[in-house]
């Protein structure tokens, strides 16, 4: 009940804002240290501490020091700014220079559930189109609706901006340009607006809307109405005009224009409105300008009152008499129709080329047509020479206006008598606004006379910046009724006005929803209104509302204070509640006695007691009915918190009389066989990271009262639990049954005490199945724990209301069907297991009791009922079992997640694929090689062919660690892939976790490792159909993207791209890139191996390659094979939600085979070409045709090369091909004379060879030069394997002729190598053998220096390859020779 700020709304991106503000100027530093000799010379170090402590509120959002600054450097931005905030707080506008930004409002839910209104950017962009011109003022008129069903909402919002070049233009929320007005040519200095306030008294003239302009020597006043049915009908012409409609005329706009004069400068102003003197005032006024001889009107004249501020004089008061000037009529909205349409036409013409050089807007350059202002002189003033005012800012009920100058100063000004009647010292740069409250209904009406009217009361507002204080004072002579400190860089938005569009017969039952006054804190972005109560506005004395307000602050303060005594606290808290005599002071105190969390539960209970009965003793006339319910309720209450507070405290134990001992003996035996599964939970979740937990939120800390009378409510005599967050229920079931859970607190007892009270026995069963489900980990450690929940569900169950009577015994109890679904929406799986089994066995005895009340037979009814138990047990052990799997930790080095829970419910809800996916979720975070989870499932099999489950073996010392991990993990993966034979088939493991893995690849490309190993799971799956819907959704989802940039970015660069294209265009490295490309290779030749079992053989890529005709048949044979059925376990027949991924897959088209093989053929390229850092510009080597066919539909028939290919292409092809042949060979020569410093793949050739054929290139010249490398290399054992492949023998045996020449040439002619025996035998070699040595070039040799056994075993090869009539062939027998008397020298 005193003053108090509070935020409504918060906006959002307002770095955003300020960036786009101030986008075009530098940041300087020193902005905010520049201060004028003024400041210099003011000392407000310690302007913000005031003697005063009660008028400095606590807990008003103050800034703290660091925060302040913190956020000085960004706040003073705003200070620069033009900002204006609708007075229905749904838009706000901030201009700078040219530009502005729209923020309207949006809902949104915060983390605790709440709903919360935000300011976030609607609109931004230039306003002006002058040239040089700048916003100097904007405010938010909303408009509205004429619908008769509103309440008070505005229909739209219009921003009226003024500019320094003098128009004033009208924009939508959206930011489209209504109408612009030329009133004035000189700058737009400030705009208001006064909107229709319903009369409070009769005699009060009814006051009509306008907008005032105020220009340094003019104010134009337009209608209100007339500007309502202008804005009205220009934003209709916009709509029309945008659906191509014809455009329909607005009405003019009336307006009026005055010349100020009188004044040397006037810098604000205010439109106080049309008001009659009184008969002395008018003679006065006669007398004094019209001297003895005036004549007196018989009736005195209407005048609108302006009031403005500037200097000479500082205020100045000016009367317009009514009907002195006739108002002027503005054709501008015609000429904004004229000019959309022409607008129009000329972008269509222009669209069309018609519109030619000269024709570009000549009508721009011509500004309206400005009328001439009614001279106005000032009728009187307050003169001060000195003194300059800077804002003036009027009362809602126009008869005080606050004005600010620049001595620091604000005044007080009478509007009435034109005086000045208060000022306050010490306010530089302040902002003022205004907050009128009304009386509340039903303060006055003890009046023993007829009800008085309600009474209003003002307060100013002042907000200080340089101090950081926001002060309310009480007017005209009242005292400071609220301070809060702030912080030093907001704004004060008080718009003064409401909806426009409103008059006394459309205002009828509204509630107008509007904000006063509105503080905005650039530093948070908080909008927050200040409340003023009525009572604050009350001097007198003895008022008995000032007495009781006096008497809550003092209890206020004595439940702050932590050092009271129990005692002293409750004679004083009494004391002042009894003697407080306003019901509703009387309520708000008692709720914060009960809301204090110092208070013992005995001290409220005597307290509450006592005014209880306090009540009861005065007339029952007199008692106010609320502050009587909220007594006995609260009391109530209170008596239930101590009963069951000292039930638990006694000690005494439970005693066990529901429980029959077969019952025992069959939750037992269902125990025993759960048991295994339950103790390697309760292993690995007791095992899990620790966390911080506080005292205060554990559930075994005492529930505080104020606690459990926040969470309980008493309607009549019934009492019932508040919904709240579960961490609620679980503390206030903790408080209520965890002892009796624990065997420590008297059972029945407490459940006798529940019952009187009325407590629903729905509410106490789902405070119990919450504290069970939620303390899994105490529930698992007490074995007796079970047994007291049979106990005390047989309890609950007994009570009235719990079981209906009248329930039909084929149906499922409503009671029964609460237990199953809090547990299956449980994600405790143990402890909603060990309730199930618990609750099947408490309604299996409960049906049968009823059945036989009933006289009915009890198999329909037992089967009915026990059939959905049995269900609901089943899917709760499979989740067991699938959250025990999921609770296995990860290897040590894998990043860790935290584990995932499931529930019944989510699984039901995630799809025939959810249970797939949970288990793939954990192969990925087991860092599970796609091979390991092969022999996992292995086992299986033989689990399943043993009908046991495996189990790792015992006794082997030499067995690591980690192979005893990965025993257990596949023990327990094989275990749920019993439970889940069809979920968890083979194939569709293998799918998901190929979908994860491709997933977790696209989420960082840098592990290519993911993309091979999805790749791998993919081989796995054994179904052709799933493979292949797989691999298209593969490829289109996530590769096609990062293939395609790749190529380009091959081409463009025309080599393997440095590490810095590939992180720009493609999104990782240049390794990361290799082994994507070379994932792709993979993944398009399983598209084309898709194993089609026909005829009882398999199809390969080869045998296609050889077979075109079965490249037709490749899809068709697809279809012969009969796709595979999905199936799901019974007790997950009900699972709906989105479609699984083999069900997705099995949608996939078919893929087109030539189009499949013509991708793989360009990856394959693209692959190698990152391999051994070739130069290539891969999509050059296809026609035009080819390059069209790339990153297509796969599915889709695209025209394909055919026929020969050009000989150009052919040649750059084979020249490629060799670069990769000869790089390889350069890898494996590395890899001989460097283990592990090369590469040892031995596929690129024959890879090469496959890529020859389908390029068209010869391969036999691929193996001839393939030879030739390897001798080069000095590999001759390869190349002699290589070399019964050749068939070009002839040409071949000519290549290494050379090749052995230059072997030979190194060996004899060599520096050295050179001895004396090498030279004798050259001296005896023939003269052309000689010569043809000398000729050779020994430095194209890769590995020169080859043993002479090789080279000699290389002649005799020769001689066997060349025919006796070969051309050559007597060289090579010369070169045997010299090779044979060399070996003899050495």
């Amino acid at each position: 009940m005193s003053c108090c700020l509070l935020e409504f709304c918060r906006v959002q991106e307002l770095k955003a804002v300020r960036e786009f503000l101030f986008q075009n100027q530098q940041n300087n530093p020193s902005l905010g240290d520049k201060k004028t000799e003024n400041e210099l010379a003011w000392d407000d170090s310690d302007w913000g501490s005031w003697d005063n402590p009660e008028a400095k509120e606590d807990g008003s959002g103050t800034t703290t020091g660091v925060e302040e600054d913190s956020a000085a450097g960004s706040a003073p931005w705003l200070q620069d700014c033009v900002v204006s905030l609708s007075p229905c707080s749904d838009l706000m506008v901030v201009a700078k220079d040219h530009k502005a930004v729209f923020l309207s409002a949006k809902w949104r839910t915060d983390d605790g559930g709440r709903e919360e209104m935000t300011l976030a950017v609607s609109w931004s962009g230039t306003l002006s189109t002058e040239e040089g011109e700048s916003v100097s003022s904007v405010i938010c008129i909303p408009l509205a609706s004429q619908k008769r069903s509103s309440t008070g909402r505005p229909d739209w919002t219009c921003i009226v901006v003024g500019f320094s070049s003098g128009y004033v233009r009208f924009y939508t929320e959206s930011g489209v340009l209504l109408l612009a007005q030329l009133l004035n040519e000189d700058p737009v200095l400030r705009l208001k607006c006064r909107t229709y306030e319903i009369p409070r008294h009769p005699g009060v003239t009814e006051q009509h809307e306008e907008l005032s302009i105020l220009y340094p020597a003019a104010l134009v006043t337009i209608d209100g109405f007339s500007l309502f049915q202008s804005l009205r009908a220009c934003r209709n012409q916009v709509a029309r005009a945008a659906a191509g409609s014809e455009v329909v005329h607005p009405p003019p706009l009336a307006y009026k224009k005055w010349g100020l004069q009188d004044m040397d400068t006037i810098v604000d102003h205010s439109s106080v409105g049309i008001m009659t003197l009184c008969v002395f005032d008018q003679m006065k006024n006669a007398s004094i300008l019209g001297g003895f001889h005036a004549s007196v009107k018989g009736s005195p004249p209407a005048m609108s009152q302006y009031i403005t501020v500037g200097g000479g004089p500082y205020t100045g008061f000016y009367y317009a008499i009514e009907g002195s000037s006739q108002p002027l009529l503005s054709h501008v909205a015609l000429a904004v129709a004229s000019k959309l349409t022409s607008a129009l036409f000329s972008a269509a013409s222009g669209w069309l080329g018609w519109k030619k050089q000269s024709e570009e807007e000549p009508t721009q350059k011509q500004k309206p047509k400005v009328e001439p202002a009614t001279p106005m002189a000032v009728r009187f003033g307050l003169p001060d020479s000195r003194r300059h005012g800077e804002f003036i800012c009027l009362s809602p009920c126009n008869t005080l206006a606050g004005v600010t100058d620049d001595f620091g100063r604000v005044t007080l000004l009478d509007v009435g008598r034109g005086i000045a009647i208060r000022m306050w010292k010490g306010y530089r740069d302040a902002q003022l606004g205004w907050v009128q409250v009304s009386e509340g209904r039903g303060e006055r009406e003890s009046s023993p006379s007829a009800p008085l009217p309600r009474r209003h009361a003002q307060f100013l507002v002042i907000y200080a910046p340089r101090r950081g204080i926001l002060e309310v004072w009480g007017t005209q002579q009242g005292p400071r009724v609220g301070a809060f400190t702030v912080g030093k860089h907001c704004r004060l938005l008080y718009a003064g006005y409401r909806l426009m569009g409103v008059n006394s017969v459309t205002s009828q039952g509204w509630l107008l929803h509007t904000q006063q006054v509105c503080l905005f804190d650039p530093a948070t972005g908080a909008l927050r209104t200040v409340t003023v109560p009525f009572h604050l506005a009350l001097s007198d004395k003895k008022s008995e509302r000032a007495k009781d307000m006096h008497l809550l602050k003092r209890l206020t303060t004595l439940l702050k204070s932590r050092e009271v005594e129990p005692d002293i606290l409750e004679s004083e808290a009494q004391s002042v509640l009894l003697d407080i005599k306003h019901p509703a002071v009387k309520k708000q105190a008692l709720e914060s006695l009960l809301a204090n969390k110092n208070a013992p539960v005995s001290c409220l209970t005597n307290i509450t007691r006592v005014l209880l009965a306090s009540l009861k003793g005065q007339d029952p006339e007199a008692v106010d009915e609320g502050l009587f319910q909220l007594c006995s309720s609260q009391l109530k209450l209170l008596q239930l918190y101590t009963d069951i507070q000292q039930l638990h405290s006694t000690g005494e134990a439970t005693t066990d009389t529901h429980t029959e001992p077969t019952e025992v003996a069959g939750i037992a035996e269902e125990l025993a066989r759960v048991s295994p599964t339950l103790q390697r939970y309760a292993e690995l979740t007791s095992g899990s990271r620790p966390s911080v937990s506080f005292a205060l939120d554990s559930p075994d800390a005492s529930l505080p009262v104020r606690s459990f009378l926040s969470q309980m409510e008493c309607e009549g005599e019934e009492i019932r639990v508040v919904p709240g967050p579960n961490a609620d229920w679980t503390q206030l079931g903790s408080f209520l049954f965890w002892g009796c859970l624990t065997g420590e607190s008297p059972l029945q007892k407490v459940c006798n005490t529940l019952q009187k009270t009325g407590i629903s026995p729905q509410q106490l069963l789902s405070l119990l199945l919450s504290v069970w489900l939620h303390r899994e980990k105490e529930v698992l450690k007490k074995t007796e724990a079970v047994r007291h929940l049979h106990t005390l569900l047989t309890a609950l169950s007994s009570m009235k209301g719990a079981v209906e009577e009248s329930w039909d015994m084929q149906c499922v109890s409503p009671w029964w069907q609460q237990v199953r679904s809090a547990c299956v929406q449980s994600h405790s799986s143990a402890a909603a297991l060990l309730a199930a089994i618990v609750a099947h066995r408490a309604a299996k005895a409960n049906i049968t009791i009823l059945a036989e009340t009933k006289f009915q037979s009890e198999w329909e009814a037992v089967s009915l009922e026990l059939e959905q138990w049995a269900v609901c047990v089943r899917q709760l052990e499979d989740v067991l079992s699938l959250q025990t799997l999921l609770c296995v930790p990860p290897p040590q080095g894998t990043p860790g997640s935290a584990t995932p829970h499931c529930s019944v419910k989510a699984l039901l809800e995630g799809g025939r694929g959810g249970i797939a996916d949970s288990v793939a979720k954990w192969v990925f975070r087991q860092d599970l090689a796609p091979e390991r989870l092969k022999d996992m499932l292995q086992r299986r099999g033989e689990a399943e062919s043993t009908e046991q489950p495996s189990q790792p073996e015992q006794g082997k010392g030499e067995k690591s660690q980690e192979d005893a991990a990965f025993n257990r993990a596949a023990e327990l993966l094989v275990s749920v892939c019993q439970r889940f034979p069809d979920s968890l088939s083979p194939d569709l493991l293998f799918a998901h976790c190929c979908w994860e893995y491709v997933v977790q690849w696209n989420k960082d490309p840098e592990e290519g490792r993911y993309l091979c190993w999805a790749v791998e799971h993919l081989k796995l799956v054994s179904s052709p159909h799933i493979q292949l819907g797989i691999s298209s959704m593969m490829w289109n989802t996530f590769i096609v993207k990062c293939f395609s940039a790749a190529a380009f970015l091959i081409e463009k660069v025309g080599k393997a791209p440095k590490d810095r294209l590939c992180r720009r265009d493609v999104g990782m490295g240049d390794c990361a890139m290799t082994a994507f490309l070379g994932s792709c290779v993979q993944l398009l030749q399983i598209l084309m191996e898709v194993r089609i079992k026909k005829d009882g053989w398999m199809h390969t890529v080869g045998q296609i390659k050889m077979f075109p005709c079965v490249a037709a048949q490749a899809d068709s044979g697809v279809e012969e094979v009969t796709p595979p059925e999905l199936c799901v376990e019974e007790v997950w027949g009900e699972a709906e939600g989105p479609a699984s991924l083999a069900e997705l897959a099995l949608e996939q088209k078919g893929v087109h085979y030539p189009l499949v093989q013509h991708h793989y053929l360009l990856a394959s390229l693209l692959h190698t070409a990152m391999t051994f850092s070739l130069r290539v510009k891969p999509l050059s080597l296809f026609d035009s045709k080819g390059k069209n066919a790339f990153f297509r539909e796969l599915s889709s028939i695209q025209l394909m090369p055919s026929g020969d290919m050009d000989p150009g292409l052919v040649s750059l092809r084979q020249e490629f091909l060799l670069r990769v042949l000869t790089g390889w060979v350069t890898t494996q020569r590395e890899a001989v004379e460097g283990p592990g410093s090369g590469s040892g793949d031995k596929t690129w050739p024959s890879l090469c060879l496959d890529l020859g054929l389908l390029l068209q290139v010869n391969p036999d010249i691929l193996r001839r030069h393939l030879v030739c490398e390897l001798y080069n290399q000095g590999l001759d054992p390869r190349a002699e394997q290589v070399m019964f492949e050749v068939e070009d023998k002839d040409v071949l045996g000519s290549q290494l002729l050379v090749l052995t020449g230059q072997r030979l040439s190194y060996s004899l002619l060599h520096t050295q190598t050179q001895t004396r025996p090498a030279m004798e035998l050259l001296a005896r070699l023939p003269p052309t053998l000689c010569t043809w040595l000398k000729a050779m070039d020994p430095s194209e040799l890769g590995c020169p220096s080859v043993p002479l056994s090789q080279t000699s075993r290389l002649v005799s090869r020769l001689i066997e390859i060349l025919p006796e009539n070969h051309g050559q062939y007597s060289l090579a027998l010369h070169l045997l020779e010299a090779v044979e008397d060399l070996q003899r020298e050495d």
